[in-house]
């Protein structure tokens, strides 16, 4: 497939770009599905294409609902923005899910800057709709993560206030969740509870196992040997175990061999 095709949505009405939110959205939901299955159903397919004996490859979402993994469009600056570069050099270096949360996170980044490109002429009420269409759907990173169904459990109120461990657990409807409070015993929050002052200090959290960004409404857990944080998925740790745990150490720390 050529980079003119590309540039034609894939056969998006008949190459014109979309003007209107519905439009757009139109095209953004079809590029996402066609992503979504190159994760999920056509998995197998997709990651067998991204060689990284190969040059720098692309996933594409089009707006005929294919997909495609191939190299960047030639042309400077490009018509459309273009999806992350060199997906296919990382990937026998990570866990395979891993390695597909990454390309769902660049995926997600893509298809926004796809549409907001499209939305440059938007008025700002129009622009605000757009993204509250958009928002309605699950990331392509919470559906390959299964992050969408970790926080419909954590909402039906599987966490339990008592928790005894260095935990933190909150659901939150900001646009940009908080980062992990200061590390102290029974570190529990729910959604009523505020933050201290202190807490803007932090710097970016990110899972000590995949390098995924914090999220306040994820179940993390941190290790109390080397105080770094982790998804409780990516260590296998549930609310429930976390529960018996008196003190938490992380794989990496449980491997660690005393000092003789």
């Amino acid at each position: 497939m050529d980079a003119s095709y590309r540039r034609a949505g894939a056969g998006g009405g008949g190459g014109s770009a979309p003007r209107s939110v519905e439009d757009i959205f139109k095209d953004y939901r079809a590029r996402r599905s066609a992503i979504l299955r190159a994760l999920t159903t056509d998995v197998e397919e997709f990651y067998a294409q991204c060689d990284p004996d190969k040059e720098n490859l692309c996933l594409y979402g089009y707006a005929n609902e294919a997909w495609e993994v191939a190299l960047p469009a030639e042309e400077v600056p490009t018509e459309l923005p273009e999806p992350a570069l060199g997906i296919n050099f990382a990937r026998d270096g990570m866990k395979r899910s891993d390695w597909l949360a990454l390309v769902a996170v660049h995926s997600d980044s893509w298809l926004v800057s796809v549409a907001f490109y499209y939305a440059a002429r938007l008025t700002r009420n129009d622009r605000k709709r757009l993204f509250g269409m958009m928002n309605d759907f699950a990331t392509i990173y919470e559906v390959v993560s299964g992050m969408r169904q970790s926080k419909d459990r954590d909402r039906s109120g599987g966490i339990d206030n008592s928790s005894r461990n260095k935990l933190q657990v909150k659901h939150t409807s900001e646009a940009v969740p908080p980062l992990p409070p200061p590390r102290v015993e029974n570190n529990v929050r729910e959604a009523d509870e505020g933050y201290d002052e202190d807490d803007g200090d932090h710097s970016e959290t990110l899972c000590g196992t995949c390098g995924g960004i914090y999220s306040a409404e994820e179940f993390w857990i941190g290790c109390d040997v080397c105080e770094r944080w982790y998804h409780g998925k990516c260590v296998k740790i549930t609310p429930a175990k976390a529960e018996s745990i008196k003190q938490y150490k992380c794989p990496s720390c449980s491997s660690k061999r005393p000092r003789q």
